[in-house]
């Protein structure tokens, strides 16, 4: 049942491009729309092929190869930018740029065709280019730690990557088998002393799984997809970034391919209805209220159902998504800190388990390819506000106590939060089929789900799980 009643006048236009696929150009009208008793006025009436929910790296994906195979597309999302966790921060003095979101792809040749398709050139990354010294501290205290090493982290990445590939699957998805392995269900906590991995390579482990909440307490399987062997292989061919160190410069460029009038920011979802046989979306922007009527839509945001205001969620959307917890992840950009050039700090807990640091806190500080300004990654098992977030990052760097460090007043220079980071739900869970019920949910509704928690929390492997759906999204449409 259709939650949009229509004004005469726009029921008009919509009966006039009843073919979604032969129009593209927006039709303006000052046509009404009425939802749940409220009158939206001034309506202005796009029809589409497509519509995509969500404008970060699975979304632009989706929408550049629908284009590509010929259809329309309108991108909806609520950033004033496309990009999402792609955050970069530009130095007003001397216009160097530093990546703050995604800084890294895999080297395969999925990534560099579609660089090459939003003509933006890539380069091997040098993730250490700016780092000239390194040492650990205890974030709790500020003090430095001369012991702590993960320098014969090999021998236990040898270990892990026997049990690695007993799942190769994982690179491609959650399409795990019945039952599941009971291996993917421990703790990794568990799974490491099962197979002895060793301390130095858990240090090493843990910073590739930044954002992933408390690392020992969370099921195998999210850790083994997070650092998986695509990461691993790019330690021999090297990662990829954008060649001018600016990975925003990827939706910049997609954008422009979509076209100003296909791409919606800043906007607000009032309203969804997936009845019938088409995808119909309220929405309000900063230039008022569009109503976009498209035959399928894709959903590349994050299921949690406080993110979905009047979506028309069935019965196994709300059961589904409600069973999501999430962990958080954010970053600060700071100048005058103080640090000596170039040092990159590692947060080592003096107490704990591995050096874990307990969360929340910070887990390191790196240096950038602007002088004296540093990239600070924060971690937290849950959500926590933004104040409590740049009060814990202005402490940790106060209490630091590096040598060569001098008395100065941080400034954040920008800040950004990627939460809620990863969706996981317990093991209990997934032993009981959550993600084959979660699988289930592809076409229904005129919808086809993407995105990091139909995957992993990585571009490259989202945009080959995007890739692999696109067909299916193309047969669909009349």
């Amino acid at each position: 049942m259709a939650i949009f009643k229509v004004t005469p006048l726009l029921l008009a236009a919509a009966t006039g491009y009843f073919s979604l696929g032969a129009f593209a150009a927006v039709l303006s009208t000052t046509a009404s729309v009425t939802i749940n008793s409220v009158i939206y006025h001034n309506v202005e009436h796009v029809e589409r092929d497509v519509v995509v929910i969500g404008g970060g790296s699975s979304g632009t994906y989706a929408a550049i190869g629908l284009l590509d195979a010929g259809k329309t597309v309108a991108v909806i999302d609520n950033k004033a930018r496309m990009g999402g966790h792609t955050e970069t921060y530009i130095d007003p003095a001397t216009g160097v740029s530093d990546d703050y979101g995604v800084i890294i792809f895999h080297n395969i040749d999925l990534v560099k065709n579609y660089a090459a398709r939003l003509n933006v050139t890539l380069a091997v990354a040098n993730t250490t280019e700016y780092v000239q010294s390194s040492v650990y501290a205890d974030f709790r205290t500020g003090l430095e730690n001369s012991t702590y090493t993960t320098a014969d982290f090999t021998a236990g990445l040898m270990l892990y990557m026997e049990q690695l590939a007993k799942y190769p699957y994982l690179e491609n998805g959650f399409d795990l088998p019945d039952p599941v392995p009971e291996d993917l269900l421990l703790t990794f906590g568990e799974f490491a002393i099962k197979y002895n991995f060793g301390k130095e390579f858990l240090g090493f482990i843990s910073n590739f799984a930044q954002g992933l909440g408390d690392l020992l307490s969370k099921p195998t399987l999210y850790v083994l997809k997070n650092f998986g062997p695509g990461v691993i292989e790019c330690f021999t061919t090297g990662f990829l970034a954008t060649a001018a160190q600016d990975n925003s410069l990827l939706y910049e460029s997609a954008q422009q391919i979509i076209g100003d009038d296909n791409v919606f920011l800043s906007a607000t979802i009032i309203a969804v209805d997936r009845s019938g046989d088409c995808a119909q979306v309220l929405i309000s922007t900063p230039t008022g209220y569009k109503f976009i009527n498209a035959q399928k839509l894709v959903f590349s945001i994050t299921p949690q159902i406080s993110n979905l205001a009047g979506w028309d969620l069935s019965t196994s959307e709300q059961t589904l998504f409600s069973q999501f917890n999430n962990s958080g992840y954010y970053v600060g950009v700071f100048g005058n800190t103080g640090l000596p050039t170039g040092i990159s700090i590692v947060n080592v807990a003096d107490n704990t388990t591995y050096g874990f640091p307990p969360l929340p806190a910070a887990y390191a500080i790196n240096p950038t390819a602007i002088p004296d300004v540093f990239n600070l990654y924060y971690g937290s098992a849950i959500s926590i506000t933004d104040d409590e977030v740049r009060a814990a990052m202005y402490g940790e760097l106060e209490r630091l106590q590096i040598t060569g460090m001098t008395e100065s007043t941080p400034e954040l220079l920008a800040y950004t939060r990627h939460t809620p980071f990863e969706l996981w739900v317990p093991a209990e869970a997934i032993a009981a089929g959550f993600y084959s019920d979660l699988y289930a949910l592809q076409g229904q509704q005129n919808t086809f789900y993407t995105g990091a928690a139909f995957h992993a929390q990585d571009s490259t492997l989202l945009w080959q799980f995007t890739e692999a759906l696109l067909p299916n999204i193309t047969a669909s449409l009349a």
